[in-house]
């Protein structure tokens, strides 16, 4: 079989380390080429969507090579329904993040696309990992072209905002580390399929459900740990928020599916109410937060958080159903909205981030105050930014809308109050996203900066009109997206509520 998987990891990566050979001196060729490679990294992306059979929760397109043989552990690559449809997400939102820069980054652009591609290529390695260990290389090594991404090209408090994501991710990755360790000693090898059928105790299970948790929650980011996010999507240039948002975010959410829940079941089911409780306070507090920012980008960052809290909720509300309904009937209704609502996310958000970025490029600044009556100059910028505020508050006929829907209806199968909870974010996300649209988009011409502003030209039209598509194709026909991923949140559900504590 043809290496789908490889192919997707290193061609960006190959690519990257070429357009950083050629340099700045030739930044016109290492432009194209970033572009070339990124377009042939979706093209590559999709034999695994046509080819991909949704009648079976097994890895598909699997790769197994040997790589540490010392510690037993392989070049394992494989993709479910859960890490499918990530995959392609993450070569797609890639092209917008190329194009985007194309006249904007002026300084070392050749190391910028670089940063990019490699980052791409990690990023789906973490999605198609099946050894823990590899994952766990592809996890930490993602984490350095994104630091110089901020570190380079971002903001004036660019050092703080880089120092501070460094730590927060890096140091909940360490516990993660030991949690792998421990099971490999006692599995004899890094397969994350041994580790999800190795017997555990539940004092086992609980220190290894809380290593997980410390490594997947910051980068979700759960409340409390979440500070980090806001001020590197401030200092982030565009791109670096856009892949922010839109993949790396997701990688928490795919965490919890792929560790925590099939792995350690018994503490899952025994502090899923703490999981509820932090994903419901990032639905409602952080949504209350949102309101009160005048910055542009923190104001969507902290959007983020809070519909992310969907995910959490969603993955974690199932133990709550099976204790009310006394079956699993409909008991993974809160993962597959927890999984819409990550590919959802990262369409919405990379599309809103852009769109700051649109106007940032003309007017630099990210301030609420420093706009207003944008439409009058830009209509059909206007016209896309309103579509991704609609879809963000979660407007029927656009992605927003199914995952939270479907995460809503779970939790009422759980309890009134989480679904009356999560549902306060509807309100919410409409009043900071159109108070947002409205002191932006609409009114009468603000200032001077605003009246001599011009709309989209053909490159930015490109990259948010295939946004746009695909926000309402999502929305409008999710069917072959659950279609995907049903079959393996099915089995996930098996694993989740059944005991792994020896007898």
């Amino acid at each position: 079989m043809f290496p789908y998987l490889s192919v997707l990891i290193w061609l960006p990566i190959a690519a990257g380390i070429v357009v950083l050979l050629l340099g700045d001196k030739n930044v016109g060729a290492g432009r194209w080429l970033a572009l070339a490679a990124s377009i042939a990294t979706l093209i590559v992306s999709l034999p695994l969507m046509l080819h991909f059979n949704s009648g079976t929760a097994d890895f598909q397109f699997t790769e197994k090579l040997e790589w540490i043989t010392r510690f037993h552990s392989f070049y394992a690559l494989g993709v479910d329904g859960i890490a499918m449809p990530l995959v392609v997400l993450t070569a797609f939102i890639t092209i917008p993040v190329i194009i985007a820069a194309w006249t904007v980054i002026e300084a070392r652009p050749a190391q910028y696309y670089a940063a990019f591609l490699i980052m791409e290529g990690l990023m789906i390695g973490v999605f198609s990992a099946t050894d823990a260990l590899l994952f766990y290389f592809f996890w930490e090594a993602m984490l350095i072209p994104m630091f110089l991404i901020i570190g380079i090209w971002g903001g004036p408090r660019r050092v703080y905002a880089t120092i501070k994501f460094f730590l927060y991710t890096f140091l909940g990755s360490v516990f993660m580390l030991v949690a792998l360790i421990y099971m490999y000693v006692k599995a004899g090898d890094y397969s994350i399929a041994k580790f999800q059928s190795l017997p555990l105790t539940l004092i086992e299970q609980r220190y290894i459900f809380i290593a997980f948790f410390l490594a997947f929650a910051v980068k979700v980011p759960m409340f409390p740990v979440h500070t980090w996010l806001p001020d590197a999507h401030v200092e982030a240039p565009t791109g670096g928020s856009v892949i922010l948002a839109a993949i790396m975010l997701k990688m928490g959410g795919y965490g919890f599916l792929r560790f925590n829940l099939p792995i350690t079941p018994d503490a899952s089911r025994e502090l899923d109410l703490f999981i509820i409780a932090l994903s419901l306070i990032a639905v409602v507090y952080i949504g209350f937060v949102a309101l009160v920012q005048q910055d542009m980008k923190k104001l969507i960052a902290y959007s983020s958080i809070a519909h992310m809290g969907f995910v959490t909720l969603g993955a974690f509300i199932v133990y709550q159903i099976v204790r009310n309904t006394g079956g699993l009937q409909g008991a993974g209704m809160g993962m597959d909205g927890a999984m819409v609502q990550m590919i959802s996310h990262g369409l919405v958000s990379g599309a809103l981030f852009l769109c700051v970025g649109v106007l940032y490029d003309r007017v630099h600044s990210r301030q609420i105050s420093d706009y207003g009556g944008v439409i009058n100059k830009m209509p059909i910028f206007a016209a896309f930014m309103v579509l991704f505020a609609l879809a963000n508050t979660g407007l029927p006929g656009t992605s927003g809308f199914v995952g939270e829907f479907l995460v809503i209806i779970a939790s009422f199968k759980a309890s009134f109050w989480y679904s009356l909870l999560a549902a306060i974010t509807l309100i919410l996300g409409a009043a900071y996203t159109l108070w947002l649209v409205k002191r932006v988009i609409f009114g009468p011409v603000a200032n001077a900066k605003v009246e001599h502003l011009t709309d989209l030209n053909g490159r930015e039209f490109g990259v948010l009109a295939a946004l746009a598509v695909a926000v309402l194709l999502v929305g409008c026909w999710p069917a072959p997206l659950l279609k995907v991923m049903q079959p393996t949140i099915h089995h996930l559900v098996d694993q989740a509520v059944a005991s792994k504590i020896p007898v």
